[in-house]
């Protein structure tokens, strides 16, 4: 999948999501909040890679109104 490097792949398999289904299934804010309480030094670059991965391209091309949904969603830890 796009956007999933070793170490994210590490963490989503330590959350429980160790197949691209379930990371689909579950998507990318979810998987964001389980990976969340296992790292809180989890960023906003990690939420758009998990939801570039399920949508199958690069997180630099997710549209202008997916990437502000995520930048709400992720506010909302603040």
């Amino acid at each position: 999948m796009p956007n999933i490097g070793k170490e994210v792949s590490k963490k989503l398999i330590a959350v429980g999501i160790d197949t691209p289904e379930k990371l689909m299934e579950l998507g990318s804010k979810e998987a964001f909040m389980r990976i969340r309480t296992i790292d809180d030094t989890a960023c906003f670059s990690m939420l758009q890679g998990l939801e570039g991965a399920i949508q199958g391209v690069r997180w630099h091309h997710l549209s202008g109104s997916v990437k502000k949904d995520l930048k709400e969603f992720f506010d909302s830890f603040k």
